[in-house]
């Protein structure tokens, strides 16, 4: 067996915490063609290192191969997403008093979904996403983009030409980097002195408690707790002076960060998430050494409920072809017997195929056409917006069923 070695410290890893088989990228979507072919199956594992306690996977798939040209997610597929960002730019905006000659640089910027908002606000910007497909739609919204990977040779090429950043953000991307380090260098590199970083990831502490292990997929390389960001920023001569805690993605840090001379002011926000990480055994080994467990009762609750609406000539649609929901239909084995179709509103994954399921991916009208009995909603965490989003399944007698933390199956909203 191959040995694996931490990606921040670099101590061997020894302990599993999560194991969920194997799969393709939860993100390579098939073309019809592409169904007559073979697929390439990577080990989907996170280890837990026991020096640090840095939740991990192994690096089994490079970057320049998962976002490519033609990389599925676009983020302004979801309204909540959009309104997100926009209130996210407006308070930094105010409380960083950022304006026409302060530079917003986002690493990660996907089709414009956050930057347009700093377009609109008169705000100079630059975008940076290795993705062709949607930095191509962010350019068409007016912000300058960058295809290429962060790293600290584009800082350095960045810093040659002059440009450094008030705020650098990021959402959703620190999980995404296995050179972790190097991704912390160029962050240090392109702040100006009392510039700011923000990061937004989910926190492992809700990951655990609410049992989501979906959110386990080669394109995460890494699982947060904020002591172990706080370290990893640390190592590069920065701090973190605050913190957020957020709804998103079923619990998100947002962590705000400057170099260690800078003048922010600590808030005490910092020292109550660390205090509640210690407090549920975090910085403990123990803790992540039976989330296994965890998962596979959220497995047996939904197979059972599957199987037995089948077995009662119930049909059960799923919606949403996002990355999690990939990893939970891989992992449990569903396929189209069981979850004939999933709807999304994305018309760049319609006619397509869930990679490793091969389960078709289609128009939410095919649910108004066919009246499922059940719509599973496999993005979990946008439950509430896609659920009113389809309360017309009320019409028929259909009910939603969410599979975590725990089976749950309920009806539209009269």
């Amino acid at each position: 067996m191959v040995e694996h070695y931490c990606l921040f410290c670099k101590a061997k890893l020894t302990h599993l915490f999560a194991d969920l088989g194997t799969c393709p990228p939860s993100n390579a979507f098939l073309t019809p063609e592409q169904c007559d072919g073979p697929e390439l199956f990577h080990p989907l594992q996170a280890w837990v290192c026991s020096q640090c306690l840095l939740v991990q996977g192994p690096h089994f798939k490079r970057p320049q191969d998962i976002f490519t040209h033609d990389y599925a997610y676009f983020s302004s597929c979801s309204h909540s997403w959009v309104e997100h960002a926009r209130q996210y730019v407006h308070a930094v905006t105010e409380r960083f008093k950022l304006g026409k000659k302060s530079l917003i640089v986002e690493i990660g910027s996907n089709d414009g979904y956050l930057l347009q908002h700093a377009v609109t606000l008169g705000i100079p910007c630059l975008g940076i996403d290795p993705s062709a497909g949607t930095a191509a739609v962010a350019q068409t919204k007016g912000i300058p983009t960058i295809t290429d990977f962060f790293t600290t040779r584009l800082a350095g090429r960045l810093l040659d030409r002059g440009t450094r950043a008030d705020l650098l953000c990021g959402i959703n991307v620190f999980a995404h980097v296995p050179d972790i380090n190097d991704f912390v260098a160029a962050m240090t590199m392109l702040l100006k002195p009392e510039g700011v970083m923000t990061m937004e990831f989910p926190h492992l502490l809700r990951l655990v408690e609410d049992v989501q292990f979906d959110t386990i997929y080669h394109e995460h390389y890494f699982y947060y707790t904020l002591q172990c960001v706080k370290k990893i920023v640390e190592a590069h001569d920065m701090r973190v002076f605050d913190v957020e805690e957020l709804p998103t993605h079923g619990g998100s840090l947002r962590i705000y960060a400057c170099a260690q001379g800078a003048a922010h002011k600590p808030t005490g926000k910092v020292e109550t998430v660390l205090a509640r990480e210690d407090a549920n055994g975090m910085y403990s080994l123990n803790f992540y050494l039976h989330f296994q467990d965890k998962i596979d009762a959220v497995r047996f609750g939904l197979m059972r409920f599957l199987m037995q609406a089948r077995e009662e000539g119930k049909v059960v649609a799923g919606y949403g072809a996002a990355a999690k929901g990939n990893t939970l239909i891989n992992y449990f084995g569903i396929r189209k017997d069981l979850l004939p179709y999933v709807a999304d509103a994305s018309p760049r994954k319609q006619g397509h195929f869930l990679p490793g399921s091969r389960i078709p991916v289609v128009a939410e009208q095919v649910i108004r056409d066919t009246k499922p009995d059940y719509v599973l909603i496999l993005p979990w965490n946008l439950k509430e917006e896609i659920s009113a989003q389809l309360e017309y399944i009320r019409d028929w007698g259909g009910k939603f069923v969410a599979a975590i933390p725990k089976l749950k199956i309920w009806s539209p909203h009269l």
